[in-house]
């Protein structure tokens, strides 16, 4: 079955929808499909971003709170934002959450010292204008880590991924939540940048320090990044 990827307002309403639809499960099919290694990949991004004991990070697109909680095990002060109702419905953290678009967030300029996000890049309606709200409220000097799925380099290994991500995880999502979701996510992959691309826009956005880790074989990546002293955007108007 064909699926059609949506742009522009029409995604922003069918993201909402579908995590809405997938909240309840959200968890139990993430931990099946990955075979846990889900949570590894969080707590990996959350070690990586080091930026103080008590400092205040932002969860963009937080779902049910498994980032948030690993947050505030490391000794931060999380805030979880998501489009989707549903998934703060299904919440499992003690974080402060609020529902929020990622192209507006509700944060003043270089008010908090880190963002974190897990598998949402694809998802936004447009990543660079996401990118440049992540460069405004974080601090000079605060930290990114951002993770989402990827393909493997290696010729084995990705034709087995196509296999496994294409085929199989829709029939395990469809089995236990909503079938329609599960067959757009691994197609949603479109939605992602090459990655020197990608890398390019977080580094113009206002980051550098720019590093792309390969996890697990490479069927997931971690972005992190430093926000420079000044963006582009700032000495443009200075």
């Amino acid at each position: 079955m064909t699926v059609t990827l949506p742009e522009g307002d029409e995604k922003v309403s069918a993201v909402r929808a579908m995590f809405d639809a997938i909240a309840p499960r959200y968890d139990l099919v993430n931990r099946i499909m990955t075979f846990g290694l889900d949570v590894r990949w969080r707590r990996r991004a959350v070690r990586v971003l080091d930026v103080g004991p008590g400092a205040t990070v932002v969860d963009l697109a937080c779902g049910t709170g498994d980032l948030c909680r690993d947050l505030a095990a490391a000794g931060y002060r999380p805030v979880g934002i998501d489009l989707s109702l549903g998934m703060l419905r299904h919440a499992r953290t003690r974080a402060p959450l609020m529902q929020g678009d990622a192209l507006s967030l509700p944060f003043g300029d270089g008010s908090v010292d880190g963002v974190v996000s897990g598998f949402a890049l694809r998802n936004f309606v447009a990543l660079a204008p996401v990118l440049d709200e992540l460069a405004r409220v974080v601090r000079p000097g605060g930290r990114i880590a951002l993770l989402d799925v990827a393909a493997p380099t290696n010729p084995v290994l990705h034709a087995g991924h196509e296999v496994y991500f294409g085929r199989v995880v829709p029939r395990i999502g469809g089995a236990l939540s909503d079938p329609a979701a599960y067959r757009y996510l691994p197609k949603s992959v479109a939605y992602l940048p090459a990655p020197d691309a990608m890398l390019a826009m977080i580094r113009a956005a206002g980051f550098g320090a720019v590093e792309r880790t390969m996890l697990s074989g490479g069927i997931a990546q971690l972005i992190v990044g430093t926000r420079l002293v000044t963006t582009a955007a700032e000495r443009a108007v200075s």
